[in-house]
């Protein structure tokens, strides 16, 4: 029997409405109450000036391994995870071999377990090896722990594949994440189609690629009645369809990264392979949208899309160069500085973005500081000022747009099922 009281922070939990000073609760792996329990306990935490909320969920999230330790492993992803407040994670199957079996799900599950960090959620993949021509084996993969389905940064183009695959998850009550692009528009590009794109003299992608992409999703989440997350949605071509597909009713759901919301494709300028990233970052007025449709609840997620490289892999030539940037760490200060300073988002906004929205698009249990929940809790420094330093990161990948920026916010102390896994 353990006991930890966190006292006097900040508590800010959206699943309730709650946004006031108190006192929480921990009782062994779970949460006891708000404001409840005895004066004293085996552990306390003085979260005087902190925010106390429930662990923070990132949905978007490449670990690399099996195949590719040299970019990351299981153990340095989710100790950078942890860093970055986060208490779960949803992985991307885009590993070598793809986790496209049971056993492939069942060894992640394995290797988080012994690196013993924070809560990694396996995603499954769609197709057998990516390839967007055979469906999964969908039903072993649910049983083997699967929360999801998505081919990461494969769209998922055969209309006829898609709908199948949403027909078949929708017996599950699981989503299929895509990422929203026409392969043939977005094929070989490397930034934003537009003016940047002809004065560097680069290959564009449009953002008709990803408006075209999101569309036909919609209708085929209508037709099916299953459940679509978009990846990584960038234009606001796409913020419409969504905001009016929700509108009426439908099955949607998306997300936006921080690197989206902070830069625009004039920082291209120097041909820095950091800000080369897949779907690529858009003009400044994209941004606005990406910002109102936050604001208006269009999008309900902030995810990293954490896309860790080997060092030498990002100093290769601007169009060689895979697209990806580490986002982990980084995810908390970025919102910070790009929504909350401004007075884009409340805080409480903003930690349901990263809470209870992405725990009930994964249909896991978390996201809430509610009496019996697991106790995932984040504490965060709203105030602290620190400098990006990328030699620091717990991530293998040091791939950041953001060396060098002075920023405000991070986590203090994480919690995971009880027990502190991270302090400051």
């Amino acid at each position: 029997m353990s006991t930890t009281l966190i006292r006097g922070g900040r508590i800010i939990d959206p699943s309730q409405n709650i946004d006031r000073v108190g006192n929480l609760f921990l009782r062994n792996d779970r949460i006891e109450g708000i404001d409840t329990g005895a004066a004293v306990a085996d552990h306390v935490i003085d979260a005087s000036g902190l925010i106390v909320c429930p662990g923070l969920i990132d949905i978007h999230v490449s670990l690399r391994e099996p195949g590719d330790e040299k970019d990351e492993t299981t153990a340095s992803g989710t100790a950078a995870a942890l860093a970055g407040g986060m208490t779960s994670v949803a992985c991307m199957p885009d590993t070598s071999p793809v986790i496209d079996t049971r056993a492939a799900v069942e060894f992640i599950q394995l290797q988080c377990a012994r690196a013993g960090h924070c809560n990694v959620f396996p995603l499954g993949a769609v197709t057998k090896n990516h390839d967007g021509k055979e469906l999964a084996e969908i039903g072993q993969l649910v049983e083997g722990g699967a929360v999801g389905f998505t081919d990461a940064k494969q769209p998922i183009a055969n209309a006829e594949i898609m709908r199948r695959a949403l027909e078949y998850t929708r017996m599950f009550g699981r989503p299929i994440f895509n990422h929203p692009q026409v392969p043939e528009l977005a094929a070989k590009g490397i930034m934003h189609e537009g003016y940047y794109s002809t004065l560097l003299g680069l290959r564009g992608i449009p953002s008709g690629a990803e408006v075209i992409m999101v569309a036909r999703d919609i209708a085929l989440a209508e037709m099916t009645g299953g459940l679509v997350h978009l990846m990584t949605v960038t234009t606001a071509g796409a913020i419409e369809h969504i905001r009016r597909a929700k509108e009426k009713g439908i099955r949607i759901t998306s997300e936006v990264t921080p690197h989206h919301l902070a830069l625009t494709d004039a920082d291209l300028r120097n041909y820095d392979t950091n800000f080369k990233v897949d779907p690529p970052l858009r003009t400044k007025e994209h941004v606005a949208a990406l910002i109102e449709g936050l604001r208006d609840g269009t999008i309900d997620v902030i995810a990293s899309d954490h896309q860790p490289f080997a060092e030498e892999k990002k100093q290769d030539e601007l169009d060689i160069a895979p697209a990806g940037v580490v986002g982990l760490e980084t995810l908390l200060p970025i919102c910070v500085k790009t929504l909350i300073e401004p007075g884009h988002l409340t805080w409480s906004k903003l930690i349901a973005k990263l809470t209870i929205n992405p725990a009930n698009i994964l249909g896991i249990q978390k996201g809430t500081l509610k009496s019996g929940a697991d106790a995932d809790i984040t504490i965060i420094d709203p105030t602290t000022s620190w400098r990006i330093d990328p030699t620091k990161f717990r991530s293998k990948g040091r791939n950041t747009p953001f060396a060098g920026w002075e920023v405000k916010g991070r986590a203090h102390t994480v919690i995971v099922a009880g027990k502190v896994r991270h302090r400051v």
